[in-house]
This record gives structure tokens, sequence and C-alpha cells, in this order.
């Protein structure tokens, strides 16, 4: 992931990476306890801040030092640099085995969640917090949240308009059956690529995992998932989820040769009309309509579909959280740092201009899922509350929920590139995963 340099990543899904921190090491025997608490009165707090970002686009351009500009006429005894890093997650994790690692930083999607004490300063309670900001169960540890979501984003189908209706397709396919059967229509009428699946950069695969929920339209779904219940069995969301993808693979609706795969290009690719469909976030609207905007297209002609499964006849669409925001625990200047979350989630306008869901609860959809608000999908929030027990058991079974491999590996024995079946292959997981469950956080 780290070749990519100005791609807007859906931070939750980039932890590919795991970390190894000990306990003496990056936030071992510096954990105080100190809250970092929303400041009183803005013109006493003071003191330089570093914030450290994965958006190295926002901070080339210039548009973080805009922001800065905007914060300081709140803050005006606050100075903010930035640190844009590439390779987010791979140079943080490091940073963390020292005190320093900035001030305000995303928390790394490979930090046990467990040990979000060590390293994090607590923002407040559970209570104090949930009220306002959507997600505030990700950080929860023992009543205490240690970190407030960037944003959130809804998960579909990010696809060309123009290219399905081309297809004679002018309606959401409502099965996985009629998904693909679209997809197949696409290739016949069209000859464009039907879906592209990004296997390559590998980050786009684990957006499939944000699907956990919209399928049952259950707000828990991720939380069932701690203990030995065989995930993807007959029946179950992952099932649903990672078999509609190793069926577009299988039936040869998806790019030739998957190793060629290239995130920046595929941007461009399905604004032309060259590629019809692919598995993101909401987050990822905006980009693909800049793109078309570039191709001198129109950005009306990217659309955003739902997961293919309705339940009493209605889509679903679990709301997720991306990077949470979080104060190091060895920040010298923690109201100047908590200002700036503040600041950043609720007045700096960065969700708007993005097309993301807001953190804070009363603010409204964005309108890139206009959609989705205009055909009735439901939306709801899915629970984080269970995510230290379910990521104890994805690392013990080494299967990597929010990692790319085990989908390659899937798509790799859809190709033929693999051996085995997709029965063997799901029983596998299963048989990893109900193990693992035993003994994990024993």
């Amino acid at each position: 992931m780290g070749k990519k340099k100005t791609t807007v990543l859906p931070g939750a899904l980039v932890a590919a990476v795991t970390l190894v921190l000990s306990a003496c090491g990056g936030g071992g025997g510096g954990a105080t306890g100190e809250v970092a608490a929303p400041p009183a009165d803005p013109k006493g707090v003071s003191g330089e801040i570093k914030v450290l970002t994965q958006r190295t686009d926002l901070v080339q351009k210039g548009i973080m030092k805009a922001y800065a500009a905007e914060f300081n006429k709140i803050y005006p005894k606050v100075k903010v640099s930035f640190d844009g890093i590439t390779d987010y997650e791979g140079e943080v994790k490091i940073r963390m085995n020292a005190k320093a690692y900035g001030d305000v930083l995303l928390i790394p999607g490979a930090v046990a969640k467990n040990d979000y004490p060590k390293f994090f300063a607590p923002l407040g309670t559970t209570a104090e917090l949930s009220s306002k900001y959507r997600f505030s169960d990700k950080t929860e540890v023992d009543g205490k949240v240690y970190g407030i979501a960037q944003f959130g984003t809804a998960n579909g189908f990010v696809y060309n308009k123009a290219l399905w209706r081309k297809a004679g397709i002018t309606a959401w396919p409502t099965t996985p059956q009629q998904f693909l059967a679209g997809l197949k229509a696409i290739k016949d009428k069209t000859g464009a690529t039907p879906y592209y699946t990004n296997f390559k950069d590998g980050w786009p695969l684990v957006q499939w995992t944000a699907n956990n929920g919209s399928v049952g339209c259950d707000a828990n779904a991720g939380n069932k998932l701690a203990g030995p219940v065989s995930p993807w069995k007959e029946g179950g969301e992952l099932r649903a989820i990672d078999g509609l993808l190793y069926d577009i693979v299988k039936q040869g609706l998806s790019e030739k040769d998957p190793t060629t795969t290239n995130w920046e290009s595929s941007k461009a690719l399905l604004a032309e009309g060259r590629i019809a469909t692919m598995m993101l976030g909401s987050w990822s609207i905006t980009q693909m309509r800049g793109a078309a905007v570039d191709a001198g297209l129109k950005a009306d002609d990217i659309g955003f579909m739902p997961f293919p499964v309705q339940k009493g006849g209605k889509f679903c669409a679990a709301v997720v959280s991306d990077y949470q925001q979080a104060v190091s625990v060895y920040s010298e200047n923690k109201p100047a740092a908590r200002a700036w979350v503040d600041w950043f989630t609720e007045k700096s306008g960065f969700s708007e201009k993005e097309g993301v869901v807001s953190a804070v609860k009363s603010a409204p959809m964005p309108t890139t899922l206009e959609d989705f608000v205009d055909n009735d999908v439901t939306f709801f929030d899915r629970s984080e509350a269970g995510t230290g027990a379910v990521n104890d058991i994805d690392d013990a079974a080494e299967i990597g929920l929010n990692k790319p491999d085990y989908r390659q590996k899937l798509i790799d024995t859809a190709r033929g590139a693999a051996k085995g079946s997709v029965e063997d292959f799901f029983a596998d997981l299963n048989k990893r995963w109900d193990e693992a469950a035993k003994t994990a956080g024993s």
C-alpha cells in the first residue's frame, strides 16, 4: 500500500500489517490516564501540535494548511503542523515503538483495541461521547473512549450508470443472481470489464468485509463473530459476501489478469466506461466523479448501489467508521490536540467536502448518498462493541478480515491459479476460526 500517494483510503480498512509493540516499548510505561478533555476557553489554549495523516494529497496541495488557518481563527495561539505519510500503517507502527508519534494521529488498524490505553489519551467516557458521535464503541475500552472517527462510510458498488443502462439494466439487482446476470449482460453487450477486483493493490478487497451487517440488516453482525460460529457457513453473512466475489471471478466477469490491476488507473477506467463496477466505500464516489469530470464526462454517470440482498423488501447499508482520530498519551499539549480533533470533526466542513458520513450524529447524510436516501435504503451504524474479541480470534486464526490475503487466495481459487474447491476453502476458514475462538483471549 505504500505506493499509493494521493489516494483517499478508508482508514479502517487499510490494516494490512501486524503491529508488534511490546509493553516496554512505545506506550508501555507511559499511560497516565490523563483525559484529553475539550478546552473550555479557546483563547487559553496554546502550544504546538503535530497531526499525522494518510492524506498526503491534502498536505501537498496546501489544503490541510488552509484548514489550520481556519482553526487558528478560533485557536490563535496553537501552531499546527502536518506530517503526511504515504505508508501510514507501516510508518506509524514503527514510530509507536518510541514516544514521538505526533500529538494527533489516526489509530492504526493493527493496534489491538485493548492496547489503546497504552498509546492514546482517553477523550471521555462512553456516556459522554456516544450521544454526540457515531462509532464511539469502536474505541471504547473499560468505559472510556480513545478515538473520534474522521468520518463514516456506507459500503456498496460504485458503478458506471451509462454502462449498466447500455446493458439494459436500470434497476438495482435485488439478489446476487440478478447482480451476476447484470455483469454478464455488461460483458456481452458492451465489451467492458464488468467488475474490477483491484487485486494487485490488495486493500480494496478489504472493502468487502464492510458489507458484514448489510446482508442481514444486522447492526450486531460484527459482534456476532466473537465465538466459534463458523462465519462462512451456508446462510452466514460472510459466506454471502465472499461467495459473490468468488462467483464473479469464477464466471469470468472480472479482469483477465488480476495481478496487473492498478488502483489509480481504475478510477479513470470506471469513469470512461472501460470497467463497470467496483466494491468500495461511499468515500470513493467523489473520487470517481472527479475522474469522470477530468475525462470530460458527466459526474452523474457515476452511481452507487447497495449490496444485492434485501430484507423485508428493502436494501440495507451498514455505516462503518473510518480511521479514528486520537491524542497521543505522550502529547505535551493535550488541550490543543483535543481542540483540533473536535474542531476538525465538527467545524471544518471536511465531511461535507469529501461527501462522507459525518461522525456527528445530528448531521444529515451526504449528497453522495442521495440515491440511497431516495430509494429508502435502511442505514444503520454497525456496532463495534465486540471488535476486541473478534480481532483476537481473527489474529489467532491468521485469516485477516481486514487484510487482503485470504480474498486474494479466494480469487486465485476461483480463477484456477490455486488448487481446491470453494467448499473446501470456506470449510478451512470456518475450521480455523472456530479453533481460534476456543483459545483466543484466554
